[in-house]
């Protein structure tokens, strides 16, 4: 089964990863204060397909193509995995044990992600209360 998830095009400083991907859509979002991306005009959604097989090294070639001056995320999954990509961190979580997310989340704040973009969790508001 292949992966899906979502790739925010002013995320990357190196685009070529885009095309070691399938893109399935495309929504383009004005920035607004709630982003919190002042820096930049839009943001470009493109949801895509990774075949399976090449989770690994899709999520390696994100790792080195994030922007490194800024805190972002991309995430993909299938049914058992989700990989959860930042800028020199990878995470591979098993979706069977919904508590794997607990460190990702965590990572994500650490870097001033707001909580509300780091909707892949399903107990960030429990997290938070500890």
């Amino acid at each position: 089964m292949s992966y899906k998830g979502v790739i925010i095009e002013e995320s990357l400083e190196n685009k070529d990863v885009l095309k070691d991907v399938t893109i399935l859509s495309t929504k383009v979002e004005e920035v607004t204060e709630r982003h919190k991306t002042p820096w930049i005009k839009q943001w470009t959604l493109h949801t895509v397909e990774i075949p399976e097989g090449r989770g690994e090294e899709i999520a390696e070639k994100l790792n080195h193509s994030l922007d490194p001056q800024h805190a972002w995320y991309a995430s993909f999954k299938d049914d058992k995995f989700h990989y959860v990509v930042f800028r020199g961190k990878v995470f591979k979580v098993d979706r069977s044990k919904p508590e794997q997310y607990k460190p990702v989340t965590e990572y994500g704040l650490s870097l001033g992600i707001p909580d509300y973009q780091l909707d892949f969790s399903p107990h960030i508001k429990e997290w938070k209360r500890d």
